[in-house]
């Protein structure tokens, strides 16, 4: 059996061919009159008229039966058969096919729309053109590949063999459609903030570190748009949306990429009760939108997003769980606690942090229907405003289905003087060795001063969303390029 260079040899032989005998295997210039789908869908008219057209596409399998060849050719938008004859073509042009033209080349076919006496639709071809000579053989059995990363690092080979993983990032495309639609009905604005800046913000998180020569500063990629978001707020836009990569130098695992996509939006004069009612509509419209429906299956079992959806408060999910109470213990004693529990735990974690820790592996994973978990402990989220009535308490709620945390979302802390404090505690956990701590914003904190509304925040990671919408086990499998580590 010929080994791939071997085979690309090959190729690259019957390429020379080609160009010697005057034809371009990359030309400049093609031209279709109609797309696969729209001449399946316009079959009976074109046939019925014997009207020529043009296909193109990727060859996909190839049968020989003497003076005769039947191919399959695919677009971006369906596959049909294609039938050469030699009678008809030529015998010298159907020999120049057969001797130059393999599985994987892209070509162009004129002919007329038939059917075959086994029913298929079938374009006999009076002509074709080379596209692009492919050069590598495509796999033989990519489908059932038992190195599933290998499928991830050469993506478009997966996209051509698996038409369930293009349907996937179809769904993906839609689901961003149907979030922007929404927003922008409910009179958000769309805009862009930095990518590069000169203090990371508005989650925790380490940063990626960079360098711009021209001021000779140090940079880092944004880890969350939040703080710039909120200065449109000062600035007077009331509500205001962005969609984009966010980078954080983190592990990865099923959940995390180490970039990502996240939706942020911002509305001012809401709390976050307003964005809880606000959240349950837009899922509601997204499901019935892309779907056509309020529930999904997801790994086996069915979803039910039809609202409204339980609340339940952050300590007692602790409680029910592990039976402990946090109002009533000390930092140093739930750090021993969870470390009983086998937690390892970073240096420099605050009493909210390692609740955190006990609840993403104790409590998150067993919450399966939509449900928002909600006035996590003070300290958890240092840009979020504490409830009135409980200051030991946030005003805020994540949205956790099928053990995703899918969201964030809270009444934003707009008192610039106790934002300066909650920095300050920050700091004070990165000197400790809390990397992922917030990093003290002074030129926010000075935004801050000129007054902010009140306002509600939201954060959602449209990764985690579309793996859970198209029942994909991990965020690799919705992600066109992950990240990988190098072979």
């Amino acid at each position: 059996m010929a080994t791939i260079d071997e085979l690309r040899k090959i190729r690259l032989q019957k390429l020379k061919v080609i160009e010697k005998a005057g034809f371009l295997a990359y030309p400049v210039e093609t031209k279709r009159t109609h797309k696969i789908s729209k001449a399946l869908k316009d079959f009976t008219r074109l046939s019925r008229l014997k009207k020529e057209i043009i296909l193109t596409g990727r060859i996909k399998s190839q049968r020989v039966h003497g003076g005769a060849t039947f191919l399959h050719i695919e677009d971006g938008t369906g596959k049909i058969q294609v039938y050469f004859r030699k009678d008809r073509l030529g015998e010298r042009s159907y020999q120049f096919f057969l001797d130059n033209f393999d599985i994987g080349d892209l070509i162009r076919v004129r002919g007329v729309l038939f059917k075959t006496k086994k029913g298929e639709r079938t374009i006999e071809a009076s002509g074709f053109k080379m596209l692009a000579k492919s050069l590598l053989p495509l796999p033989e059995k990519w489908h059932g590949l038992k190195d599933i990363e290998e499928r991830f690092r050469k993506r478009y080979l997966d996209l051509i063999f698996n038409p369930e993983v293009k349907k996937k990032f179809e769904i993906r495309s839609k689901i961003i459609k149907e979030i922007r639609s929404f927003l922008e009905k409910e009179g958000f604005l769309e805009v862009e903030t930095p990518i590069l800046q000169p203090i990371y913000g508005g989650a925790k998180a380490r940063p990626f570190k960079t360098h711009l020569n021209v001021f000779d500063m140090k940079m880092y990629l944004r880890i969350a748009p939040e703080l710039y978001l909120k200065r449109l707020l000062i600035g007077g836009f009331e509500k205001v949306y962005e969609i984009g990569r966010m980078f954080r130098n983190e592990g990865v695992d099923r959940s995390h990429n180490p970039d990502f996509t996240m939706l942020e939006f911002y509305w001012a004069y809401a709390d976050y009760k307003d964005l809880m009612k606000l959240t349950e509509r837009l899922f509601g419209n997204l499901l019935k939108n892309v779907f056509g429906k309020l529930d999904v299956r997801y790994e086996g079992k069915k979803i039910n997003f039809k609202a409204p959806w339980p609340r339940i408060e952050f300590n007692q999910l602790i409680r029910k769980y592990t039976k402990i109470n946090l109002e009533e213990i000390h930092r140093d004693a739930l750090a021993k606690k969870a470390k009983d529990l086998g937690i390892r735990l970073e240096k420099g974690l605050g009493k909210a942090e390692i609740a955190d820790e006990i609840y993403k592996k104790f409590c998150r994973p067993k919450i399966w229907e939509p449900t928002f978990v909600i006035n996590f402990p003070l300290g958890f989220q240092p840009l979020a405003k504490a409830l009135e009535k409980n200051p030991k308490k946030l005003a805020n709620f994540q949205l956790v289905v099928a053990g995703w945390e899918l969201l964030n979302a809270f009444s934003e802390l707009n008192n610039p003087l106790e934002q300066r404090k909650r920095f300050k505690e920050q700091e004070k956990f990165f000197k400790e060795g809390f990397e992922e701590a917030q990093r003290m914003d002074k030129d926010f904190l000075e935004a801050l001063e000129y007054g902010m509304p009140p306002a509600a925040g939201f954060g959602m990671g449209i990764d985690r969303l579309v793996c859970l919408l198209t029942d994909s086990h991990s965020l690799r499998e919705i992600i066109l390029f992950p990240t990988m580590r190098p072979k």
